[in-house]
């Protein structure tokens, strides 16, 4: 199996109970009934001539924000943020963008903290076409402007990935990987970001790797899930970190529960817990922890041979349900998980993992939002969970 390392991920949902997560470990056929959502779709103003691109999404306050960009006829395109009250009607927020590469970055991830949203994009650009990754923030007058921040920052000779953003208790934190092994960027307001790598028990081992993929925050502080590889493994094993400040981290044991590939790609709170979600073997797998204690849950799902490498790129809680995303490395497909039992849902578009497409979930109360983007077109929908 090989590994997927790209940050920006598309993404797929699967429902499940968090109580019962750890509660078996058959791995699914999908051969059962599949789940049949309702899913109703929403239009996101754009731009005459220009198409949206859709990339992730958080309910923040009393809104629902998606964040992305606008992509005009000749293939130029700029940061994009779109708010709702009902998830139905979406408004354009005015975006102040500073930096050249910034004016035409995507937004990829946005998280939210006491009814303020912040944001990472990206823009690939320089004389080595690498990204250059920018964060945002929501100003008190409503207007999304980009940090101006040093090039090295998140960019550089040691730069590997810039991943996940959200917010907590402590502030803020974004999730990524440097040449020392996992990283995280801290920050108390997402106004100016400090970079925290070769930080000890983050830091790779001598002859191994250490990668951050997501974090979590909750009153305890921060989560941070990923994978570790080392010379005396036979394939990755799942990785878990904690921290109360963002500066000072402890790794947590997470059971890989199998010989073979193994990671934590995405992890959310939940009521029950936190719950993550990766690869395990050759199929997809549930981790959840109660206190300090991680336990390997059920496995669903296949890779698919021949195909790119397969990845979880989403997470979303909402009540007792659990909402996943998976690419099989050929398409994606969305798992439902009730009475014990993995079942594919239908989705609202028979999309195809290219490396150009992207479908994320989110979820509050018994709201959940799907998002869809083909390189075509990008999509919302909604439906009741």
């Amino acid at each position: 199996m090989r590994l997927s390392r790209r940050p920006l991920a598309t993404v797929l949902v699967a429902l499940v109970t968090a109580g019962a997560l750890a509660a078996c470990d058959d791995h699914a056929s999908g051969h059962d009934a599949a789940s049949t959502p309702t899913w109703h779709p929403s239009t996101l103003p754009v731009p005459d001539g220009s198409r949206a691109a859709v990339r992730d999404a958080v309910f923040c306050g009393d809104r629902w924000y998606v964040v992305g960009g606008t992509v005009a006829a000749d293939g130029s395109t700029a940061p994009a943020l779109w708010s709702s009250a009902d998830a139905r009607t979406w408004q354009d927020v005015p975006i102040a963008a500073q930096d050249s590469y910034a004016r035409e970055s995507v937004l990829y991830t946005v998280g939210c903290r006491e009814g303020r949203v912040a944001a990472v994009g990206a823009k690939t650009g320089g004389a080595h076409g690498n990204p250059r990754s920018s964060s945002w923030y929501l100003r008190p007058d409503g207007t999304l402007v980009d940090v101006i921040a040093p090039f090295t920052l998140y960019a550089g000779a040691d730069a590997l990935s810039v991943s996940r953003i959200v917010g907590g208790s402590p502030g803020w934190i974004i999730a990524g990987s440097r040449r020392t092994g996992a990283a995280v960027w801290t920050s108390p307001d997402a106004t100016s970001f400090t970079l925290r790598d070769a930080v000890p028990q983050l830091v790779s081992p001598p002859g191994g790797e250490t990668t951050a993929l997501d974090a979590v925050g909750d009153a305890a502080g921060w989560t941070v899930v990923g994978r570790g590889e080392t010379r005396t493994q036979n394939a990755p094993v799942p990785l878990a970190w904690t921290s109360a400040d963002g500066v000072a981290w402890q790794r947590q044991p997470v059971p890989a529960g199998t010989d073979g590939f193994a990671d934590l790609e995405r992890v959310t709170s939940t009521r029950n817990g936190l719950v993550a979600a990766g690869i395990r073997g050759d199929g997809f797998a549930t981790w959840s922890r109660a206190g300090s204690t991680w336990s390997a849950g059920t496995v669903f799902g296949h890779a698919t041979e021949g195909g790119t490498a397969p990845f979880v790129s989403g997470i979303a809680a909402a009540g007792s349900g659990l909402y996943v995303a998976v690419s099989d490395g050929t398409r994606f497909d969305l798992w439902d998980h009730t009475d014990g039992h993995w079942r594919k849902a239908a989705i609202p578009i028979d999309l195809q993992s290219n490396g150009d497409s992207q479908l994320t979930v989110a979820a509050y109360g018994g709201t959940v939002l799907l998002l869809s983007d083909d390189g075509r077109s990008g999509h919302v929908w909604t439906t009741a969970g």
